[in-house]
């Protein structure tokens, strides 16, 4: 290939990568966030809005580059990304910054289709394992780096960095796009599903905000939970029924009338929640250990390090023996011991084997994710790849959005529980919504106090792995489920390399 094309390919990846590392990195900046900007009760909305959006908005940009040209649309994208990003870094409180994270979302949903589709133009088939070898490397890298960025920009610069560092970064991936990117311009036909995604994304809403808002902000028998089932209910069998119709929709039905294909999106959507530990230890390593930002990284590393090595090496033993069934089961019991080792965490209790045990749940999180991605590509037909390759990513996004949002108000809702129990509601209530909850003021309140919080914190934690263990052991049952189907083309040819790229 041209040294130009090498070039253009780099800013290709580079704005790829720029999703994941920004998620990585909000991990240990969170606890900082919302000691700034108050809204503790909200803060899982901080991932939350942009899960949402960006499971939305993935399957629009995939058909804005069909129309309009893949180079343009994934420029776009970036360019909203970036937008979001800048937004999101001068937030003053935390519905501002709930909202921009959304407009995030609705960027970084066409960063990954977009660089996909971009590459596949690009790149002739024989030279496209190199190209995808890159992007199996860079997505681990986002992974580990990203927490360890974020506690750094965190401590030493401004919370605020872990968005503005995209800015740069996506620069240098638009100039390098724009000039040495050179595609056909042409217009493929196809229509957007605009009610399924309007719809789709009403579902996601309303069920978020019953996982998150039940039994916390209002009660299970409120007229505001009840309406919000109701509303749920009502969009997704709106959802179901224009997705029946639809010349061209987000997700094809029939696709689900194989087993395997339907178990393991389920999976995928249940794997999805494994990945709320980068979003809620952090907080306890530092309220209630003190750690440091830079140090909450590091001590989360131990699961996105197990989770990408399992990932990648599941993925090689699958293609070499061709047997997967084992994967799921193996990863549903790991993501059920990860969540239940959690209960173990305690104030006061050792920092490295906190560290140590979110190891388990990251593993469980990697061999979900590898073995429902095979599992996928193999129960589709060849002319439902692409559409299966979407849909998998796009379960993957909404468990993880409904899992922060469900853990996320299990946490939140035992943590302003304990507070009013020790402190009395109004204190709770002051600590909960405004500023001022971090750990550097916290080591320096009344000992009843601080006392008082990191009781509430852990209680919040164990609340969430709870929650997390009965999600793990729904994964564990179902794939039992599963049938060893032989891979497509094993016999007489290989099994094509299991792709890493739908982390």
């Amino acid at each position: 290939m041209r040294r130009s094309l090498y070039a253009g390919l780099a800013g290709v990846v580079l704005g790829m990568i720029t999703a994941p590392l920004d998620g990585m990195m909000l991990g240990p900046a969170l606890p900082t966030i919302v000691g700034e900007l108050g809204g503790l009760q909200d803060f899982s909305w901080v991932v939350t809005a942009y899960l949402v959006a960006m499971a939305a908005a993935t399957p629009i940009w995939g058909k804005l580059g069909d129309l309009y040209g893949r180079k343009g649309a994934y420029m776009a994208a970036i360019v909203l990304f970036l937008v979001g990003s800048g937004l999101a870094g001068l937030s003053q409180d935390m519905a501002q910054l709930i909202g921009f994270r959304a407009v995030q979302g609705l960027g970084g949903g066409g960063l990954m289709v977009g660089a996909i589709a971009l590459i596949a133009e690009l790149v002739p088939p024989r030279e496209s394992g190199r190209v995808m070898g890159l992007f199996g490397t860079m997505m681990p890298l986002a992974f580990i780096a990203g927490p360890l960025l974020g506690g750094l920009f965190t401590e030493r610069l401004s919370w605020r960095w872990a968005f503005y560092v995209n800015l740069p970064v996506g620069a240098v991936a638009l100039l390098l796009i724009g000039f040495a990117v050179t595609v056909e311009r042409r217009r493929i036909r196809a229509k957007i599903d605009w009610l399924g995604a309007l719809l789709l994304t009403a579902t996601l809403v309303a069920l978020s905000l019953l996982a998150s808002w039940a039994g916390t902000r209002y009660a299970w028998g409120s007229v505001q939970i009840g309406s919000l089932a109701v509303a749920a209910l009502l969009a997704l069998a709106a959802f179901w029924r224009v997705e029946r119709r639809a010349a061209e929709p987000i997700v094809p039905l029939r696709l689900f009338a194989d087993r395997n294909f339907t178990l393991a999106q389920i999976l995928r959507f249940l794997g999805g929640t494994g990945m709320v530990v980068a979003a809620f230890l952090p907080q306890f390593m530092q309220l209630v250990h003190g750690a440091s930002p830079i140090e909450s990284g590091l001590l989360i590393l131990p699961s996105m390090l197990g989770m990408v090595v399992v990932l990648l090496g599941s993925g090689q033993l699958i293609a070499r023996t061709g047997r997967y069934r084992r994967y799921p089961i193996a990863g549903g019991a790991a993501l059920t011991v990860g969540m239940l080792v959690l209960l173990a965490l305690r104030p006061g209790g050792d920092l490295a084997l906190a560290s140590g045990l979110t190891l388990i749940s990251g593993v469980g999180v990697g061999l979900l994710m590898q073995s429902t991605t095979i599992i996928t590509m193999n129960s589709a037909e060849p002319r439902d790849l692409g559409a299966a390759s979407g849909s998998v990513s796009l379960w993957h996004t909404m468990g993880a959005s409904l899992g922060v949002a469900v853990l996320g108000g299990l946490y939140t809702g035992r943590l302003e529980s304990s507070l009013a129990g020790r402190l009395g509601e109004e204190t709770a209530r002051r600590l909960v919504t405004g500023p001022g909850l971090t750990a550097e003021a916290l080591s320096r309140s009344p000992a009843p106090l601080r006392d008082a919080v990191q009781t509430a914190v852990t209680g919040g934690v164990h609340a969430m792995a709870a929650g997390g263990a009965l999600i793990g052991i729904v994964a564990l049952a179902l794939a039992w489920f599963i049938r060893e189907v032989p891979l497509r083309g094993r016999d007489p040819q290989p099994a094509p390399e299991p792709a890493t790229t739908t982390v």
